[in-house]
């Protein structure tokens, strides 16, 4: 059995934010085993998962991938939509917006230090959606 649902996240400030139980809560009851597909549907913004306890974590990344792709390089062309436009491009493209994971005895088979982040690139993103599709 195939079903899809449509998950709606806050707007969050620039950074990775784990968003883990926001998207539990939207998914609901989940099936004994099977996957689930998410797909974030936005092209500044990405999906991974990574650690879920030290908040470090996600400042290092924060900082880091900021230093390897920052605003202002003088190859871009695209630079109608602001500073931070096409450097969230090119990051979303390099994390990914897609992500699929195990479902085992109705929960997601997430490793016990792992959780789901969105991170998110530009200084205003607004408002993001997934869609998630279950297989059982």
């Amino acid at each position: 059995m195939i079903q899809q649902k449509t998950i709606h996240l806050p707007s969050y400030r620039r950074g990775f934010h784990l968003v883990t139980d926001n998207i539990l809560d939207q998914l609901g009851d989940l099936p004994v085993c099977g996957m689930v597909n998410l797909l974030l549907q936005h092209t500044s913004a990405a999906l991974t998962i990574n650690e879920n306890a030290d908040p470090d974590v996600r400042h290092d990344f924060e900082a880091f991938i900021n230093k390897l792709i920052p605003e202002n390089h003088p190859v871009y062309q695209h630079t109608l939509e602001g500073s931070d436009d096409m450097p969230a491009h090119i990051k979303s493209s390099l994390f990914g917006v897609s992500i699929t994971l195990p479902i085992s005895n109705h929960s997601l088979n997430l490793g016990t230090w792992q959780g789901i982040y969105l991170c998110e690139f530009r200084n205003h993103g607004g408002q993001r959606k997934i869609i998630a599709t279950i297989i059982s």
